[in-house]
């Protein structure tokens, strides 16, 4: 990876929604990353993608995230439609395409706590599975920093559980970057998207955000059942994460529908 990253080289004007494009806020978001041997994701995706991976200890280390949040106003972009709130945990790993050399995720797939989640999974073949998410978050009103963040998901692909908190004075502290900012583009700012589809299709997504607000929090317990099965993180590597940001509110832009490559 280069030595630097820049907000101002990878900020983009949002593209015109259009069609069955989607706008949601993520409450609760939070982003609780791993770093573990680049030799772990041997054969997780296809050719096309390069690991982008960092070096700690002189080692090369690629980057799993767990991303948890509840979608709130989950509505159209463009037109009066329903509204749904819903927990939902996102599992990704970040990527280089090198056919474009854009840093993006492979996406492993989502826990979503609503029926929705059947139009994604059966009509676009998406990595979606069914989980009872439930969060359980107290922030300090003077302050805006989390007291106590818990989510729990109950499901058979990708049970979990994870508690955070908050303290006063938390740096950012990211091991194998050469900066802060670098670090946040490189863990917030992926747009793109890729995965295989549950017919194993290849399969691409893209959203858009504005720079996100996070802030450091710190890991009490983990215990993420997906990432214990493949063999990427074992629990006990689980507690001790390479860096979590949480911030409580951002908004996304979801362009729809994903394509097939």
């Amino acid at each position: 990876m280069p030595l630097r990253l820049s907000f101002d080289d990878h900020l983009t004007p949002r593209p015109a929604p259009a069609g069955i494009d989607v706008l949601c806020g993520l409450k609760h978001f939070a982003i609780i990353t791993y770093a573990v041997p680049a030799a772990r994701f041997a054969g997780l995706f296809p050719p096309r993608f390069a690991l982008d991976t960092v070096h700690i200890g002189g080692e090369a280390m690629g980057l799993v995230s767990v991303v948890p949040f509840i979608d709130v106003d989950f509505t159209s972009a463009r037109y009066p439609f329903p509204k749904f709130t819903m927990g939902q945990t996102n599992y990704r790993i970040y990527i280089i395409d090198t056919e474009t050399g854009e840093r993006c995720v492979w996406f492993l797939g989502t826990t979503l706590d609503s029926w929705t989640r059947l139009v994604p999974s059966l009509l676009w073949r998406l990595p979606w599975y069914r989980g009872k998410v439930r969060f359980d978050c107290e922030q300090d009103p003077a302050t805006g920093l989390y007291r106590h963040y818990r989510m729990h998901t109950r499901a058979q692909w990708a049970p979990a559980s994870v508690s955070l908190y908050q303290p006063q004075e938390e740096p950012f502290a990211f091991a194998g970057f050469e900066d802060t900012e670098t670090a946040l583009v490189y863990l917030t700012h992926p747009l793109a998207g890729f995965y295989h589809r549950r017919d194993g299709k290849l399969g691409t997504y893209r959203v858009w955000h504005k720079a996100l607000e996070v802030r450091p929090a710190r890991l009490q317990s983990a215990d993420f059942g997906l990432l214990s099965r493949m063999g990427l993180v074992s629990h006990e590597e689980q507690q001790h994460p390479h860096s979590v940001l949480i911030e409580p509110l951002n908004q996304f832009t979801i362009y729809l529908p994903p394509k097939v490559l």
